[in-house]
């Protein structure tokens, strides 16, 4: 049979059709392979081995994902001497991401001991290459004054070049100049517009803030019910301020149905981060009794802790507890050092009441709340511990 074209077809098919016959188990003696980065060809090794191999040649993207990794402990132990190491060697390739991530590891002490004038060196060089995250951090640094002289100029000039890349961060930072005057003439509506931009970003504090200026009616028509929306897409966030600001929502109706048990859930949620105002009220909802069973020792409890952070409603309700012996013993001497603390603060609640008790204790008793109101004070620096939250009922 003559054999043409067609049949040297049929034959390099057949020979082809060969491979597959090949047993399963013969190819599978050989380890997974995949192409080099850093030279195209085919290499047999692990993702990690591989990656490891890239970065030690001195390609700056992989020395990246093995600083953060090593950062965040992903398929290597935590060590943030080794992640500041491959960050470096990427940032000082030019790396904007690294340079930024080298930045944060300096402003915030891991890795090397925190020095801010170093970390705003690595910001501005990112910065510098049009990458928005470190333009946004670089703003926030001229913003306070860390590692650079304070200027609200320089802050705006940063925020706004972040901003206009999307970077929500940096939307929400440049809000707070609209809503301050920090920089710019005071403009609510500008304020409200980035908070938005943000807070469609699903960024919590732009969403919180956008529901503060919904309840305030700042910048927008006064709005309970958007208010409401904008808290709870923060407060599931699990922002603290938002989580409180809905207990009051809650608490009183505004914008929802009045609903005690659903603010104290979220009461106790924000009083749970530490949140002072929260343990507040939360204290207050436990001694009234309003959406949870009454509990006077409970109610101590939260008045306690946002006491101690500074909270001068829970100082006071504090000295009224144990004046009354109401969940705690009675004890005059406590009630008055609580009292004096949150007199001290402008309460004048707690200045009259502090009167009243006064009649009733020896000069001793007196003498020693006074002993224990200043080593108290010794002991708990104040930094404005009642938050610049909604309300509290």
């Amino acid at each position: 049979m003559m054999v043409g074209r067609s049949s040297f077809g049929i034959l390099i098919g057949a020979a082809v059709g060969t491979l597959f016959l090949v047993p399963a188990h013969g190819l599978a003696q050989w380890l997974p392979f995949e192409v080099d980065p850093c030279s195209g060809a085919v290499i047999y090794m692990s993702q990690l081995e591989g990656l490891i191999r890239c970065a030690e040649s001195g390609y700056a993207p992989d020395q990246y994902t093995l600083g953060v990794m090593y950062a965040n402990g992903m398929r290597v132990a935590e060590d943030d001497a080794q992640a500041v190491l491959w960050f470096r060697m990427a940032a000082e390739q030019g790396h904007a991401s690294a340079q930024h991530k080298l930045g944060l590891m300096y402003g915030e002490g891991e890795g090397v001991p925190e020095d801010d004038a170093e970390a705003v060196r690595w910001y501005r060089l990112a910065a510098e290459q049009g990458y928005a995250p470190a333009q946004g951090t670089l703003g926030a640094m001229y913003d306070n004054g860390s590692g650079v002289l304070e200027d609200d100029a320089e802050a705006l000039r940063w925020y706004q070049l972040s901003a206009g890349q999307g970077f929500a961060a940096a939307q929400y930072n440049l809000g707070i100049m609209y809503e301050h005057g920090d920089a710019v003439p005071e403009d609510d509506g500008e304020a409200v517009r980035w908070y938005r931009l943000s807070a469609d970003q699903g960024f919590a504090s732009g969403q919180y803030n956008l529901g503060v200026m919904y309840r305030n009616g700042y910048g927008v028509p006064q709005d309970d019910g958007e208010a409401v929306r904008w808290y709870q897409l923060s407060a599931e966030q699990g922002f603290a301020a938002a989580q409180y600001n809905l207990g009051v929502m809650y608490a009183h109706g505004y914008g929802v149905p009045e609903d005690d048990g659903e603010a104290v859930r979220w009461y106790r949620l924000a009083a749970d981060q530490g949140y002072a105002n929260a343990q507040f009220n939360l204290g207050v909802m436990y001694s009234r009794g309003e959406g949870i069973t009454e509990d006077d020792a409970e109610a101590v409890r939260w008045y306690r802790l946002a006491a101690d952070q500074g909270n001068a409603l829970a100082q006071t309700n504090l000295g009224l507890m144990y004046a009354n012996g109401y969940g705690v013993p009675e004890d005059l001497v406590f009630s008055y050092m609580w009292f004096n603390l949150s007199a001290a603060q402008g309460n004048e609640t707690a200045q009259s009441n502090g009167e009243i008790i006064e009649r009733y204790m020896t000069r001793e008793q007196i003498s020693e709340a006074q002993r224990l109101s200043l080593e108290w004070i010794e002991t708990h620096p104040q930094d404005g511990a009642t938050e610049d939250a909604d309300s509290s009922p």
